[in-house]
């Protein structure tokens, strides 16, 4: 009888510390993925060094899936957002870069839920187009909240990342933005001839892009933009009207 209870004191012991054992190595493989996670921006499979210094870089021009000149505006509309892309006649000087400023102003159900001005720089002899960094103004009920995901090319450890190749390839791999801890988009050319329909138009040989941020490994989503246009689809939001405003 005494062995029995010894026995069974002895396996309680044991089963006990295979749950101590479990529960540890469970926390310490949540640790670690939570670091790779952070560091994972640093990756060397996505393309981050641009050679910007070497570029002769102009703060007007257009490639085929990106027109930096002023006035040019694209509106997109999904059942309860809108987003309004306009290339502004307003440069801001970036670590010595004079960049073009581009506005976003986005709603959703009807209230204004972001305005951003983005900057962006092309190279005069690819075509390349690149981005240096936000200002970003979050709203809600008509106030500025905060400023989300803001950065700038010239700050801290900082530097630019590409928007949209002059002449991409499927399968190229780059960062867009890299702002270590803040904004690390990135993308993937998936497609050079893909079809979509928008309210704007049916529009043939798309590039399709998979996009997403190496902070937010899990999400992930398609973009695609036309010759001669630019982006096509946002998310649920389709091209709704493009074109050049009038002062």
């Amino acid at each position: 009888m005494v062995d029995r209870k010894q026995t069974m004191k002895t396996n309680i012991r044991i089963i006990v510390l295979a749950a101590v054992l479990g529960l540890t190595f469970y926390c310490i493989l949540a640790l670690t993925r939570g670091k790779t996670s952070a560091q994972e921006p640093l990756s060397s499979e996505w393309q981050q060094d641009f050679n910007i210094s070497k570029r002769t870089l102009i703060s007007t021009g257009r490639n085929p899936y990106f027109i930096l000149k002023p006035g040019f505006e694209l509106v997109f509309e999904s059942q309860n957002e809108k987003l309004v892309i306009t290339v502004l006649d307003d440069t801001v000087d970036v670590g010595g870069i004079i960049t073009r400023v581009v506005e976003e102003r986005e709603w959703k159900m009807g209230q204004l839920i972001e305005v951003s001005r983005n900057f962006f720089a092309m190279c005069k002899d690819t075509q390349d187009v690149f981005y240096f960094g936000e200002e970003v103004d979050d709203y809600k009920n008509g106030k500025v909240i905060g400023h989300g995901g803001e950065w700038r090319a010239d700050t801290s450890n900082s530097k630019p990342g590409l928007i949209m190749s002059g002449a991409p390839k499927v399968g190229m791999k780059y960062y867009q933005e890299i702002a270590p801890g803040i904004a690390m988009d990135r993308a993937k050319v998936i497609s050079l001839n893909e079809k979509l329909k928008t309210p704007a138009g049916t529009f043939n040989k798309c590039l399709k892009t998979q996009e997403g941020s190496a902070l937010k490994v899990w999400e992930k989503e398609f973009k695609f933009y036309a010759e001669g246009i630019g982006l096509m689809k946002d998310g649920n939001m389709l091209l709704v009207k493009y074109g050049f405003i009038e002062n």
